[in-house]
């Protein structure tokens, strides 16, 4: 889904799988924005492929966060020498988790080790610059990326068309998700481009999509 002539969407539509929505900066710089599943990345391989470019053609590839369902195809650009840059707190989780994952779990963890460790303020990828914004609740490391160039707010889990991420997951905080939410809606965007479901367009309906979350969702976390 092209949503202008730097950014597309390769958004999951499936209810038969457990996927993510996979976005694509194509501007100064390539930067892919969670990959998803291993086993189901063809969904974005397909994408990929309908724009010309491969693995490899990526200048960074980011996880909102540490979910199988946003990081295990992180392998495959990692055997293409990109860079992927995740927050070290939700490296340390996943890290913590290694013991409770089945046989054979280890070296694709191992296949997933950042090379680049996501920090609060602005990050540069040539001439492209993003915000990032470290967003626990979610998950301890969450963060969200804003595009202020086109007001393009990447949310992951954090924020949802109508709805927010679960708490209830290792490192899952329901204040901290509050928080995190409250702060995001104060910022001056016009899309929010979740790690599930459609897209919010439009700077009035993201605004009213912040005031349902915290008029119906903050009284369940």
């Amino acid at each position: 889904m092209k949503i202008n002539d730097h950014l597309h969407a390769f958004l999951w539509r499936s209810m038969s799988a457990n996927n993510c929505n996979t976005y694509l900066i194509d501007g100064p710089a390539r930067v892919l924005i969670d990959p998803g599943h291993l086993t189901l990345f063809d969904h974005v391989q397909s994408g990929l492929s309908d724009l010309g470019l491969e693995p490899k053609d990526m200048d960074l590839v980011i996880c909102t966060h540490a979910h199988p369902d946003h990081i295990e195809a992180v392998q495959l650009f990692k055997k293409a020498s990109v860079v992927f840059a995740l927050h070290k707190e939700e490296w340390e989780l996943v890290q913590k988790m290694r013991r409770y994952m089945g046989p054979g779990m280890e070296q694709a963890i191992d296949a997933m080790t950042p090379d680049l460790f996501l920090k609060q303020g602005d990050l540069k990828v040539k001439d492209l610059t993003l915000e990032v914004y470290h967003t626990p609740g979610h998950s301890p490391g969450s963060v969200t990326l804003l595009w202020p160039e086109y007001k393009a707010l990447f949310t992951g889990d954090v924020v949802f068309n109508q709805g927010i991420g679960r708490t209830d997951l290792p490192g899952g905080n329901g204040q901290q998700l509050k928080t995190s939410i409250k702060r995001l809606a104060e910022l001056d965007v016009e899309m929010v481009l979740s790690g599930h479901g459609d897209m919010v367009s439009g700077a009035e309906a993201v605004a009213r999509n912040f005031e349902h979350i915290e008029k119906v969702w903050f009284n369940y976390i």
